[in-house]
């Protein structure tokens, strides 16, 4: 019953909301959503800015407390507010511009405190303040903007498309940032080019940022919310019950948070300490470059035939098995050192991971608005920013935690900052490669299973959709004749979940 249903669902025409230059514009902000240096962060933490790894792990401590009590703060600001621009665009319109320029004072704490230890105090103190501030500026643009995503068009399967259109466009052009610094990082490591690491990183970070910024400018001015607000607006109860309430959303939060153990280190490092060239990630990444489009034909037709349930389900267990046999593979008789046996095989590894990339990109983003839509259908009122930043701030809560974890295994696997690539112990390489393959599928394997529990099928998606569209509709033909008394008792209403 329930894929005969996606099959009546996926086959109808949707109308069309978004025009030309709005699409172009979403597309835009995907980009800039992309266009970073962020996979060398880690290398520009431990061997340009040198902060020491304790630190670190200090850091993400106090700043887990610090995300606790603002993100909720946050939360329950941008669902109260109202504004003639509508509920998101203010955030995002006058915040973005000072988020980029604090951002790029990021890059240049190498020259602020040049030739000082990682455990330098007033460097760690800055670059502290630094995370504080931006990660503050940054979860009230970043709360915005998803909700605002959500509200652009009222039909699903526009809003699907949105997405597909979205990630296949901007791939074309958010690894080129990445593969020109990952070249140049190269030459400079292996003494064929002059040029100081911190130039290098200040000049790219600078550049992403300024160009991402105004890419996301363009998107904000150009576009607009289509889907209505209660017209009251919510209480801090009101919100609260939003979260509580919101089935798809728990199952959605529960997956992330048993995955979100996931002791891992990224696979930059893998390609830097261990094969000694940051370039072979991307010559392994060629062959797979155009099945990573390609796997976005495959989206519609695997939804009409499955549930999202047991497309999310496939995406999982298809990448982990993955990379846990390219893991076995490698830690046999030291095949992980040798790159006869390890590129290829990571290259064919990287080809069928490429496979279920469409699904990766569209049906989690999807899951994630579904749980916002929800709550209007279950609750009359929509409570995009509190649910945002609940599905936002266990991840971060954890992440932090783990991050402090993970900075503190680096110590104990006996990596030694600012060395020259290639010279870590042969024991720390292992360690290094376990950590970018095994050990996180391993660590975040309960993740797949309240995936199995998913609440919305097929048939009560359709239902979910059908009556917010009537209920839209009618409170639209509502509001062009009522009186002032008729809108504030309908508002009360919405609030209180009454929709007849």
């Amino acid at each position: 019953m329930e894929n005969r249903e996606t099959v009546s669902t996926l086959s109808s025409e949707p109308r069309r909301y978004v025009g030309k230059k709005e699409t172009l514009a979403y597309v835009l902000n995907d980009v800039a959503a992309s266009l970073n240096i962020d996979d060398y962060k880690e290398r520009y933490i431990y061997d340009v800015v040198k902060i020491d790894f304790n630190y670190l792990a200090i850091q993400n401590v106090i700043a887990t407390v610090w995300d606790t009590f603002n993100d909720t703060f946050i939360g329950v600001m941008v669902d109260k507010t109202r504004t003639r621009w509508g509920k998101f665009k203010p955030y995002v319109l006058f915040g973005e511009i000072p988020l980029t320029i604090l951002g790029m004072w990021y890059w240049l704490i190498p020259f602020l405190f040049p030739d000082t230890p990682g455990n330098y105090l007033p460097k760690w103190i800055f670059y502290f303040a630094m995370s504080i501030i931006t990660e503050t500026a940054g979860t009230f643009t970043s709360v915005a903007k998803t909700g605002f995503l959500s509200t652009i068009t009222p039909e699903p399967l526009e809003r699907s498309r949105l997405i597909a259109l979205a990630n296949v466009s901007s791939h074309l052009v958010e690894d080129l940032p990445k593969q020109a610094f990952g070249i140049i990082y190269d030459l400079i490591a292996n003494k064929k080019l002059n040029l100081p690491l911190q130039k290098l990183f200040s000049g790219f970070g600078i550049a992403c940022a300024a160009a991402s910024a105004a890419m996301a400018l363009f998107f904000i001015t150009t576009s607009r919310e289509r889907v209505s607000q209660s017209i009251k607006q919510p209480s801090v109860k009101h919100c609260l019950k939003a979260v509580i309430s919101n089935k798809p959303m728990r199952t959605y939060l529960l997956s992330e948070f048993l995955a979100g153990f996931s002791i891992s280190k990224s696979r930059t490092n893998f390609y830097i300490d261990v094969l000694g060239s940051v370039t072979w990630k991307t010559i392994v990444g060629i062959p797979a470059f155009p099945i990573k489009f390609i796997s976005y034909s495959f989206v519609e037709p695997l939804r009409r035939k499955f549930a999202t349930k047991t497309l999310w389900i496939l995406e999982d267990f298809w990448t982990d098995m993955l990379w846990m046999i390219v893991f076995g593979i490698g830690s046999i008789n030291k095949n992980f050192m040798k790159k006869p046996i390890i590129l290829p095989m990571m290259a064919i590894e990287e080809i069928f991971e490429m496979c279920v990339y469409g699904l990766r990109r569209v049906i989690p983003a999807e899951i994630r608005n579904e749980a916002l839509d929800y709550c209007e259908w279950q609750n009359g009122y929509r409570s995009e920013a509190m649910i945002g930043v609940s599905m936002s701030l266990i991840s971060k809560l954890q992440g932090a935690v783990m991050g402090s974890v993970n900075n503190v295994v680096m110590g104990k696997i006996g990596y030694t900052q600012g060395l020259e690539i290639g010279t870590q112990t042969d024991k720390t390489k292992w360690w290094i490669f376990a950590l970018g393959t095994g050990i996180p599928i391993i660590s975040s394997s309960l993740g797949i299973i309240p995936k199995f529990f998913y609440p919305l099928s097929a048939e009560t998606r359709e239902k979910m959709y059908a009556d917010l569209q009537e209920r839209r509709a009618s409170m639209a033909e509502f509001m062009k004749t009522a009186t002032k008394e008729e809108i504030d008792a309908m508002a009360e209403k919405q609030l209180q979940g009454q929709f007849d």
